[in-house]
């Protein structure tokens, strides 16, 4: 396993602590992880980006430029941006509830998954978007599991939040879902 991951969108769609739970995960899971946010003029409404890192061994640097294996974009500034960072055959999630046009390359997987659209209709809140595109993410990649991201989310969050749990394990599900439903896995 060795996951280059870029999640980005604007302040407040929760893609640091995507990034965040992505890597606790994957320390819960025994692998080597780093989270590498970037921070600037971030704040709620402007744009925000982190680099996720997971790997069976050691990781030399945290950056990830030209070579990341999927990137999770969650507004069109974030698809224009890190489009061109992902391998070839790389990975990349949009959130086409948010994001109107098709990557430019077509050396790589892209998947349209609506998760404002669907965070709405079946979670009743849009601020589970992240998490159903996590659900996407498990669903296609397969390298991490569900019960390791909630208890990701359970270390980022803590107790005060643990009310929240069910709500996030159900947009978890609705990401998979979709995935079945509209991509072929295999």
């Amino acid at each position: 396993m060795n996951e280059l991951i870029i999640c980005s969108g604007f302040g407040g769609q929760g893609v640091m602590s995507m990034g965040q739970i992505l890597a606790y995960s994957g320390m819960i899971e025994k692998k080597e992880v780093s989270w590498l946010p970037s921070y600037g003029p971030e704040m709620r409404g402007g744009t925000a980006n982190c680099s996720v890192i997971i790997s069976d061994t050691s990781i030399a640097s945290p950056v990830i430029t030209n070579n990341a294996t999927t990137a999770i974009v969650m507004n069109l500034p974030s698809l224009k941006k890190f489009e061109n960072s992902l391998v070839k055959d790389g990975i990349l999630l949009i959130n086409s509830s948010l994001i109107n046009q098709d990557p430019l390359r077509k050396d790589i997987k892209y998947f349209k998954i609506p998760a404002n659209q669907l965070a709405v209709e079946f979670c009743s809140n849009v601020k589970v978007a992240n998490m159903i595109m996590i659900g996407s993410y498990l669903e296609l990649t397969k390298q991490l599991s569900k019960e390791s991201i909630l208890q990701g989310f359970l270390k980022i969050f803590g107790e005060k939040k643990a009310n929240l749990l069910s709500i996030n394990e159900e947009a978890l599900k609705v990401g998979a879902d979709y995935v079945k439903q509209n991509y072929s896995t295999k």
